[in-house]
């Protein structure tokens, strides 16, 4: 059973939610919260493994209250998923950064905010549809922290290529068709580099290949 949490100060956003998701029979929601505080405090107390959490919250925001789990050792497990109202969210890049796992606008559909959840504790990084690796690279772009390709020093030339791929947006199996490997190949270099980079999920690999220079924005394999 996968264990959600939801955070969003608008109450009919979050009943809308949890009628969804409590219809499903792998998905139970275990908590709601009203703002960042309340979120992260529910989130230590109840270990879900998916947080849904609106980027605009009072007391304290949905980019503060992630960066205090993704933060927290103890809360390894925890997936967040950041809610934003528009798809060109100035946040949204910081969010990633900050350590969520990917964002979906609110009026998603019901299957892909299905799907998204389900993907997340797969540790596959989630962007909302409609939303193309053109804008991953835009935020990429406006980073103020200098490349670090030396960061990547670590990594085999197949492991750069395959996060090159990631980076892109490619999906284990794309990747596996790309370079003519088998589906779970791909998966071990994409796990291997996440491991030596210390990246917590596959989001985060998007934003290491972009800060690198390893990825660059226009650029499509």
């Amino acid at each position: 059973m996968i264990r959600v949490l939801l955070a969003d100060d608008q109450a009919l956003v979050r009943a809308g939610f949890r009628a969804l998701l409590d219809a499903q029979p792998d998905i139970e929601v275990t908590g709601e919260a009203s703002d960042g505080e309340e979120a992260v405090r529910l989130i230590r107390e109840l270990r879900p493994e998916v947080v849904l959490m609106d980027i605009r919250m009072p007391a304290l925001d949905g980019l503060a209250a992630t960066r205090r789990v993704t933060r927290d050792a103890e809360l390894g497990d925890v997936k967040v998923v950041m809610l934003t109202t528009f798809e060109l969210d100035e946040y949204v890049f910081e969010a990633i950064r900050s350590g969520a796992s990917g964002f979906l606008v609110k009026d998603t559909e019901p299957e892909e905010l299905l799907r998204a959840v389900r993907a997340v504790v797969g540790g596959d990084a989630l962007l909302s549809p409609g939303v193309t690796r053109r804008l991953i690279a835009e935020f990429a772009a406006r980073s103020k922290e200098p490349a670090a390709a030396h960061a990547l020093a670590g990594l085999t030339e197949r492991e750069r290529e395959v996060m090159a791929l990631v980076g892109i947006g490619l999906s284990n199996e794309e990747i596996a068709r790309r370079l003519v490997v088998s589906p779970l190949t791909a998966k071990t270099h994409v796990s291997r580099a996440m491991v030596k980079l210390g990246a917590r999920d596959r989001a985060q690999l998007v934003v290491l290949a972009y800060e690198s220079g390893l990825v660059r924005p226009g650029w499509l394999g």
